[in-house]
């Protein structure tokens, strides 16, 4: 099954708001990766919650074992468990990341994937970071930097749904664009 952006939603938001209510939004969000991490790296593991002939509490007990010996506080051991127990567990990647979006929400910043022909300086990643974060009306930008060698140069920002194209590959199509509209 194809997890929901909408299950993965809900889901992040009422435990943020939990989080955010007991001062542990940050602690919670390194401990579902810390979770997210290891149950993507257990193909056993996921076999076993999406199998729905096992019942919701062995499912739950399964999930509070796994969550317990990862040291997660009781609040994202408690969690993991309710996600497993709905029938949710091939959610959890949808919800880590909702999670992290209302963290970058609340705290006015968005995440900025950025394809670049080769690594970026830190001195480079700073200035496109502030550039960036102009345009975006003062957000932090956080970069998540991914080496294209199919470009030539430049950039490719993705912020969201908005694409900034800075590179040189852009740049040469849309010269080529403008000499064959004469």
């Amino acid at each position: 099954m194809r997890a929901s952006p909408g299950v993965g939603r809900s889901y992040a938001k009422a435990l943020f708001e939990l989080a955010r209510e007991r001062n542990q939004a940050d602690a919670v969000a390194r401990e579902l990766d810390t979770v997210t991490e290891f149950f993507g790296s257990e193909p056993d593991l996921r076999a076993f919650f999406s199998r729905p002939w096992i019942a919701a509490a062995a499912k739950r007990n399964a999930a509070a074992e796994v969550a317990t010996q990862l040291e997660v506080s009781p609040l994202t051991r408690d969690f993991v468990a309710l996600v497993a127990a709905q029938g949710r567990a091939e959610h959890l990647g949808a919800i880590v990341a909702a999670y992290h979006g209302l963290q970058d929400e609340a705290a006015g910043r968005v995440r900025a994937r950025v394809r670049t022909a080769t690594p970026l300086s830190d001195g480079e990643r700073a200035a496109l970071a502030e550039r960036l974060g102009r345009a975006l009306e003062g957000k932090q930008v956080v970069l998540q930097e991914v080496v294209d060698h199919e470009l030539l140069g430049g950039f490719v920002a993705e912020i969201g749904s908005v694409l900034v194209d800075g590179s040189l590959d852009g740049q040469l199509a849309r010269m080529r664009e403008r000499l064959a509209r004469g």
